[in-house]
């Protein structure tokens, strides 16, 4: 059974207000559509409606919390990956308090995302705007492939005939509620999303500090190109993908510190061994331009057995920390 996250064992927080909004997306038309039929309650009378019109398409949903105190240089958006939803940062799926408390606690805004196409940023038409079908995340896509629960051929319906990695850091009771968390994606929308992270950056006050996770660890770090005199930190969880150096200029990035995050079993993994590289090959051109970037490989630190999900394996406070350290010791958090 997953336990509920506990949330008097430590005192509150002071928060000055919650609050969202969206940001991105632009007004589209359609036309030529035929009209349908809809019941819109059980019981209720069968209506026609016109499917064409105008609608938003693009956008994306952005949920805030500012401290009354923030110890932090600027507020920190969280940027989730591939297939999931802002839901990653705000609990584990055991029950325990996530990253986004864990930053509120140590002084940062947090304004946290679903990005375009997921969650409470709405969908749009298929395939009138969306051209492509979405994917949908199954079982052992996450388990073998995306998340590295399990090597190769280690998945099977049935919890007892798992083969996890050995030491595997993720709490395994809770796989069932980690998998409901994943939501469809479109694989046609990227420039529209990249659009909208950018959106995000011009509209709050320069000094954000992004971190990122997986697919959108590539959207983060290309933000920071995109505007570096707004973006004052970019940390990487494990990103799935990293700008081109022969198309961008590292150098522009010179007064914004990296930081990039890897777990664990990711050189036998066929995606990740593939994905990689390109991240390596951007850190290794920030920090010949002069960057500050770090680099941290948690099993050659000796942490062994994290998987894809750093934020919800079962020393994510752990991790959290040494995120905040390094942090720290660039002034970007008050001690």
């Amino acid at each position: 059974m997953i336990k509920a996250a506990t949330t008097m064992t430590r005192p509150p927080i002071a928060v000055s207000d919650i609050g969202s909004f969206h940001v991105g997306g632009r007004v589209i038309r359609l036309e030529g559509l035929p009209l349908r039929q809809r019941v819109s309650t059980p019981g209720g009378p069968v209506h026609p409606v016109d499917p064409n019109g105008e609608f938003v398409a693009g956008q994306m949903y952005v949920q805030y919390v500012r401290l009354a105190a923030p110890k932090a240089a600027g507020p920190l958006l969280m940027w989730h990956g591939g297939g999931m939803t802002g839901a990653n940062w705000e609990a584990t799926p055991d029950g325990r308090p996530g990253w986004q408390m864990a930053f509120l606690r140590a002084g940062c805004d947090t304004y946290v995302s679903d990005a375009v196409e997921r969650g409470r940023a709405s969908f749009a038409p298929f395939p009138q705007v969306y051209p492509e079908e979405p994917y949908f995340r199954t079982a052992k896509e996450l388990w073998e492939e995306t998340f590295r629960f399990g090597p190769t051929g280690s998945w099977h319906p049935e919890p007892a005939r798992r083969r996890p990695y050995p030491g595997l850091r993720f709490p395994l009771q809770a796989f069932d509620a980690f998998l409901a968390s994943s939501v469809p994606r479109w694989g046609c929308n990227d420039a529209l999303t990249q659009a909208a992270y950018n959106a995000l950056v011009r509209r709050l006050d320069c000094g954000v500090m992004i971190l990122s996770h997986s697919q959108g660890g590539n959207f983060g770090l290309t933000a920071a190109l995109n505007a570096p005199e707004r973006v004052r930190a970019v940390i990487s969880l494990e990103p799935s993908g990293a700008p081109d150096p022969s198309r961008a200029d590292p150098a522009i990035l010179k007064n914004v510190p990296h930081l990039f995050v890897w777990g664990d079993n990711w050189a036998e993994n066929e995606f990740w061994a593939h994905s990689r590289p390109a991240c390596e090959r951007w850190h290794d051109r920030l920090r010949q331009a002069g960057c500050d970037v770090t680099f941290i490989d948690l099993p050659r630190r000796g942490v062994r057995g994290n998987s894809h999900a750093l934020m919800a394996d079962d020393n994510s406070d752990d991790i959290a920390g040494l995120v905040l350290q390094w942090m720290t010791e660039r002034g970007l958090l008050g001690k």
